[in-house]
């Protein structure tokens, strides 16, 4: 969590030749300001003027699509390059054959090695809604000496296309033989640009929106290795939701009243620890609530995991979730698909980046026993109880209340014992849902839009299957 400038709303300059090298575009994109909270801005900010509400949650979630390749038949649809489909309970894509190599100068370690290479390219998605946003996330598996390239390239509504765009480079190690995952800045084409992780519409298009998209993956290793990254699951979310300062009021669901049995860890007992993963304390939002959640499905590190943290700090689980999930580019652990990358490499894990059109589809999943983290902004005065005011902030979900109230577990608490707290429904579900703020500067700033990471195992229950899939999660 950072409490004050928004991230994603400030443009900064190229890391020049690296994207040139081994990325298929390089173009010029908005990037964060010089803090590291881990909320997003969202759309550009209109006049306040010309702001509405919503019409209800329901016209919100329709404006959501995610969609994911998982299984055997999905990944046969796509067009392979030098890989295979591996069988198994969870099909996956994997290397077969390099169809050729390339020179990737790591900006961040000063490294440059020659990696093979193969790719899967998914079939067009086109969308049910032409979107202004989209969030890739995926889940794999990546040996030390390999690592992956996502990519978007899709279609405009006006039929011209967007670059090859860079969503992440990514690997679960940090080894010396490992690159350092990292987003990838300087990339727009004047239509449209990446942000960390988040493609988006820029304001100067006006009503142009992205109506189809395609994903690619490209799979690396050392030449000569017989090793290869599998990768599981690969989706992502688009939307093309209104620009709204408050939402409607929903109504509790019967019997939605559940607390599930999350643990409770701080961020803020870190303050000052690991400065190389940015520090600790407020920083840790996002790896905090991702190991709650790890752990709430009975996935731990191994002590061998754990050995490199200081044996003086406190629950050392969540400063190893901190450096797995630093962003080099970055320089924070907020980038939402390393995040669910990150839960995924726990043995029988998925995690997924979406959004979510209601409080309701909240109560949904807890109601089948699927907590969820949740990407939100606010000042102080408008969420009692937080006691504090944030450009974007990480926190899990956990529970309702008998009256409808948000229970939460809070990662900015002074200890893991304050970290459950309860929140005011009408209050909560306005900070998550609502696409544009005021803030401390009274200036019209974005706001999250009702982002949320969902973990969950391989293996789930008819209902939890039946939830997921009504939000197109398979």
């Amino acid at each position: 969590m950072s409490r004050s400038t928004p991230r994603r709303t400030v443009l900064a300059v190229a890391i020049g030749v690296v994207a040139a090298t081994v990325s298929s575009s390089a173009h010029a994109a908005p990037r964060r300001g010089p803090q590291k909270p881990d909320g997003p801005a969202g759309p550009p900010p209109a006049a306040p003027e010309t702001e509405t509400e919503t019409e209800g949650d329901a016209a919100a979630g329709a404006a959501i699509d995610y969609h994911g390749w998982t299984s055997y038949g999905d990944w046969r649809c796509g067009a392979a390059e030098g890989t295979r489909i591996e069988h198994g309970d969870r099909p996956g894509v994997v290397i077969d054959h390099p169809v050729g190599t390339a020179l990737y100068p790591d900006p961040h370690t000063g490294t440059r090695a020659t990696w093979e290479y193969a790719t899967w390219t998914s079939p067009p998605r086109t969308l049910p809604v032409p979107a202004d946003e989209a969030v890739i996330s995926w889940n794999a598996h990546t040996p030390h000496g390999t690592w992956l390239q996502i990519e978007l390239h899709g279609t405009y509504t006006d039929g011209t296309s967007t670059p090859w765009y860079v969503m992440g480079r990514w690997t679960a190690g940090d080894a010396a033989e490992d690159i350092r995952r990292t987003s990838v800045d300087d990339q727009r084409d004047g239509k449209s640009g990446i942000s960390t992780d988040t493609f988006a519409m820029d304001a100067a298009a006006g009503g142009l929106r992205l109506a189809s998209y395609e994903l690619k993956i490209t799979l690396y290793r050392r030449p000569g290795s017989k090793l290869t990254p599998t990768v599981w699951r690969l989706g992502a979310m688009a939307s093309d939701l209104p620009a709204r300062f408050t939402v409607p009021a929903s109504t509790p669901l019967p019997g939605g009243a559940r607390e599930l049995k999350v643990p409770r860890y701080s961020q803020e007992i870190h303050k000052g620890q690991y400065p190389e993963y940015d520090n600790g304390g407020e920083a840790w939002c996002s790896p905090t609530s991702s190991q709650m959640i790890i752990e709430y499905w009975g996935r731990r590190a191994t002590p061998a995991d754990l050995s490199w943290v200081d044996p003086a700090y406190a629950d050392p689980q969540v400063c190893h979730a901190a450096r797995y999930t630093y962003d080099y580019q970055y320089q924070g652990c907020g980038n939402w698909p390393f995040n669910a990358a990150y839960a995924a490499t726990y043995r029988g894990m998925q995690g997924v980046v979406t959004r979510l059109g209601s409080l309701n589809d909240a109560e949904r999943l807890i109601g089948v026993g699927i907590p969820l983290i949740t990407s939100q902004s606010f000042l102080a005065t408008e969420l009692d109880g937080a006691g504090y005011g944030t450009a974007g902030h990480l926190m899990t979900v956990v529970g309702f209340t008998a009256d409808g109230d948000v229970i939460a577990n809070d990662p900015a608490s002074p200890t893991n014992a304050a970290v459950r707290r309860v929140y005011k429904r009408r209050q909560w579900e306005n900070v998550w849902l609502r696409t544009r703020r005021y803030n401390a500067s009274n200036k019209v700033v974005g706001n999250p839009g009702g982002v949320c990471y969902l973990y969950f195992p391989v293996e789930v229950t008819a209902e939890q299957r039946r939830v997921l899939r009504s939000f197109g999660i398979r």
